[in-house]
């Protein structure tokens, strides 16, 4: 993956390792790296001072930097050069019900985090049958996915207590039916306006949640039932 950076130089991003800090100060010199980073670059990569780095703020920029000094609680990076990134997906959002298994769940966000997507509400739905998750491990999870694929932008993941809620946002829904007869592809979302693709829970939308969503777009994936988590992997991947 070729880069432009505001040097107007080229910088090949392929076998690179990219490391995440949510402190990043873009009017500084220089980028501290604590916590569990900190012992991942230190302890499992064993980069040592002037080592080359490059880190993300997960708001669309990478850094390019070396190690200026570091202990055994944190490393201090100076910055060379900035990366900026246009988001890929600014204008969708993926609404994925509670599913029964929470590790289907994870699966499905990190997989549509690496194909970048970057909007995503969680939504809890009349007949779902879903258990309690961990907000701080998923987080953990799109982390981790943003700098396997060498992306810029950490997506970001709100909650919905019902159908109701999201049928009441501003702008497209879209949602996803096996009845359907129209094919759904990338050429049906325009970049001029915000859409809501509607992911139905495992044990399908209730008679009120069909009213809420009567009005909106209805497309199918495959001519074959999909799992949840294999719909919303492949409506990502066709985007």
């Amino acid at each position: 993956m070729f880069i432009f950076t505001l040097k107007m130089t080229y910088i090949f991003l392929s076998n690179t390792d990219l490391y995440f800090s949510n402190s990043i100060n873009s009017d500084s010199e220089l980028i501290i790296i604590e916590d569990d980073e900190c012992k991942h670059i230190l302890n499992v990569m064993r980069h040592e001072l002037n080592d080359e780095l490059f880190i993300t703020d997960g708001n669309g920029k990478i850094f390019k930097s070396i190690i200026v000094d570091k202990n055994k609680k944190s490393i201090e990076c100076k910055i060379l050069d900035k990366i900026e990134y246009k988001q890929k997906f600014p204008n969708i959002t993926f609404c994925i019900p509670m599913l029964r298994i929470i590790d289907r769940l994870e699966f499905a966000l990190e997989k549509c985090t690496e194909l970048g997507v970057t909007n995503f509400i969680l939504y809890k739905a009349k007949r779902s049958v879903a258990k309690a998750f961990n907000q701080k491990r998923i987080e953990k999870i799109l982390i981790s996915a943003i700098k396997q694929s060498l992306l810029s932008w950490l997506p970001k993941v709100s909650y919905a207590n019902s159908v109701e809620e999201i049928a009441s946002l501003p702008g497209e829904k879209i949602v996803f039916e096996q009845n359907s007869n129209l094919y759904f592809d990338n050429k049906i979302v325009k970049s001029n306006k915000n859409y809501f693709l509607v992911f139905g829970p495992e044990g399908g939308f209730s008679d009120e949640e069909v009213s809420f969503l009567d009005s909106s777009a209805k497309y199918k994936l495959a001519d074959n039932r999909l799992r949840s988590e294999t719909a919303i992997i492949k409506a990502a991947s066709l985007l």
